[in-house]
């Protein structure tokens, strides 16, 4: 039998080394995993008895009865470990099974790297995209994605696998290691940390990457269970560090092991995700992990993530990280975004396909069908409106939101209905590409345009109340993001938009139907955006209680790797995209309606059972906006994220 922290787990085979010092419990464990899984239990069992260690032979014993009662009473441990198996090695002594921090690496196996389902294609030649790597002015970068574990940390019963730290690996020559990376276990392993070396174009006096004067020990495990330590690099001055450096050994690293930065090459960044908190009896501080990203993030920011995370031992109340930095990206010409052809190649093979609800009443439709079936455009002051040009040029262009026009359904009551349905048909993508995170990733914005958003459905435990007028509006623009890297031209995770917020999804968590086009959900009525199928609730929804946001396969589908057009790429240059009319209309694209909102609320709580009646406040807060009418949305360029980034 070898030793089973070796791969394989294989059982059966004499004559081996005993002495390999995994102690009691890996031998324990890997005979549960024999007991489940190989039909000569008893053989391999008693085979534990060439092994060298008194312990070893006395656990392996005891776990003989033990599992054989198990087996007779049909209670085999899956998911989990039951109590009594902990007493069980409580009692032989085989404490570090029991600590959050000291977990034996084959209770789980370690997240395998993620691969899109089919291969990347070759993209089209022009610039540095998908590279491999992107000049940032008196930097180059490139991603390191083989990685090696230094530490995971994990608890026996918790809902969680834990989380990994990394350190990257096969750095090319003349590169350098910045810091090191932090992820979830729960998911394939996706991550990389950024290396650098510089440019011709770095100062020589002041050179953009510098060795740390030393290292600052933030927080440290010393058990004889285990030893981890986080160290920060502490920069010259002028310099930043850039990230956090583990290590198993109390020796401070070497100061080789990764560079700072010359201040004037970096952002500033902030903690997003908060990825672990941990509680250990070796240490007396809670001790948390976070991502970061750059604090300024949008269509014009330069800030770059390195990958890298932020860890402290206290409880952080500013999101602004003041230790470590994010790159900038001070390459005004932003080689690493596709040009035009690479624009289609990538929407040709990411393109989602949209599922709309099998019951959806207000599908979607081309801006042009709507305008050519009866849109018509009014001015404040006027109560006669005036039919829309098929391409918008009779919109008012540019200024802002100021309530001077809107646009309305006709006045006759079947051209009305008729543009409420829609026409999927005719309906495409409106496509707007930006860089995203200082160019290091490209954003491929793709909005869809419903002629009417329906009203919405309250629910309540088990009852369904139709809504009547709330949620109802003229004129729906609704988008998902792509997340590309310009790396490698790698689709990263999607945006899906959701009425005022929304949710990044990495690609690991997308449904894909052909090769690597993901499916977007459509809400039924209200169109937001989801990955995958089933009822979402807008709203207290730990109570039960929301608007029902349905999702589901239909017939009723958009392709958008064939039905998209690109209305605009500002990177590209003035003229390369010849934005349409009607993106430069600023206004509302629906009416304002202000109807009776007490009457409609005193309406939805009579139908309320007593036991959940909310109060007129509740209700208010529940539903801000749909509550006080009938409002249309703006058009794309008017959003905070056409120029901004996607904000859940």
């Amino acid at each position: 039998m070898i030793c089973p922290r070796d791969e394989g787990f294989v059982a059966g085979t004499k004559g081996v080394d005993r002495t390999c010092g995994c102690g009691p419990v890996a031998v324990s464990l890997v005979y549960l995993e024999v007991w489940l899984s190989s039909p000569a239990v008893g053989n391999a069992v008693d085979d534990c008895c060439s092994w060298k260690s008194i312990e070893g032979l006395a656990v392996s014993n005891a776990m003989k009865n033990f599992l054989q009662e198990k087996k007779e009473k049909h209670s085999l441990f899956v998911g989990g470990v039951s109590e009594e198996y902990l007493s069980l090695l409580v009692m032989f002594g085989c404490k570090s099974l029991l600590c959050w921090d000291s977990v034996p690496e084959f209770t789980d196996p370690d997240p395998l790297p993620f691969s899109l389902p089919s291969p990347l294609p070759q993209w089209p030649q022009g610039g540095s995209f998908a590279s491999g790597r992107i000049c940032l002015g008196e930097i180059e970068v490139l991603k390191a994605d083989k990685l090696e574990k230094v530490w995971r940390c994990t608890t026996l019963r918790g809902k969680s696998l834990g989380f990994t730290f990394y350190r990257p690996l096969e750095i090319p020559e003349g590169f350098f290691c910045l810091g090191h990376y932090c992820q979830s276990n729960d998911q394939p392993l996706r991550g990389y940390v950024l290396v650098a070396r510089e440019t011709n174009a770095s100062v020589l006096e002041f050179p953009a990457l510098e060795k740390p004067l030393g290292y600052s020990l933030i927080w440290s495990i010393d058990s004889h269970d285990e030893c981890v330590y986080f160290w920060l690099p502490n920069p010259p001055t002028g310099y930043k560090a850039m990230g956090i450096v583990v290590t198993s050994s109390p020796n401070e690293p070497e100061v080789e092991e990764v560079r700072c930065m010359r201040a004037d090459l970096t952002e500033n960044c902030e903690t997003s995700d908060l990825l672990l908190t941990i509680k250990s009896k070796y240490a007396k501080n809670v001790f948390q992990v976070w991502n970061t990203e750059p604090c300024d993030r949008g269509m014009l920011a330069r800030g770059v993530s390195v990958g890298t995370f932020f860890c402290g031992s206290a409880y952080f109340d500013s999101e602004q990280v003041v230790d470590i930095a994010c790159l900038k990206n001070l390459d005004s010409s932003l080689h690493a975004m596709p040009n035009q052809n690479q624009i289609h190649a990538l929407i040709q093979h990411y393109g989602p396909t949209v599922y709309f609800h099998p019951d959806e009443k207000y599908l979607p439709s081309s801006v042009q069908w709507f305008f050519k079936n009866g849109a018509v455009l009014y001015t404040a002051g006027s109560s006669k409106g005036k039919a829309i040009e098929y391409g918008g040029s009779n919109l008012p262009s540019g200024g802002t939101n100021d309530g001077a026009f809107w646009i309305d359904l006709p006045t006759d009551e079947d051209a009305r209905n008729n543009l409420k349905k829609g026409n999927i048909e005719s309906a495409e993508l409106y496509v707007h590409v930006k860089p995203a995170l200082g160019g290091a990733f490209t954003d491929i914005v793709m909005w869809v345009f419903c002629p009417f958003n329906g009203p919405a459905t309250l629910k309540v435990a088990l009852m369904n109340i139709e809504m009547g007028k709330v949620g109802e509006h003229v004129g729906d623009w609704e988008h998902f993001t792509l997340r590309i890297s310009n790396f490698s031209g790698e689709l990263w995770s999607v945006f899906f938009s959701q009425h005022s917020g929304g949710q990044w999804v990495n690609a690991f968590d997308l449904e894909f139907i052909k090769g690597n086009k993901p499916i977007v959900y459509s809400s039924k009525d209200g169109h937001a955006s989801f990955p995958h199928s089933g009822t979402y609730l807008q709203g207290p929804s730990k109570l039960g209680i929301g608007v029902r946001n349905d999702a589901a396969k239909s017939k009723f589908i958009v392709d958008s790797s064939i039905k998209y057009e690109v209305v605009a790429a500002e990177y590209l240059g003035e003229g390369v995209i010849t934005e349409p009319c009607w993106l430069q209309y600023m206004r509302e694209w629906g009416p304002t309606i202000v109807y009776d909102s007490r009457s409609e609320i005193d309406k939805i709580i009579d139908m309320l059972p007593l036991f959940v009646r909310f109060s007129v406040e509740n209700l208010f807060e529940l539903f801000p906006t749909e509550l006080y009418g009938e409002e249309g949305p703006t058009g794309p360029k008017e959003k905070d994220n056409w120029l901004g980034d996607e904000y859940c």
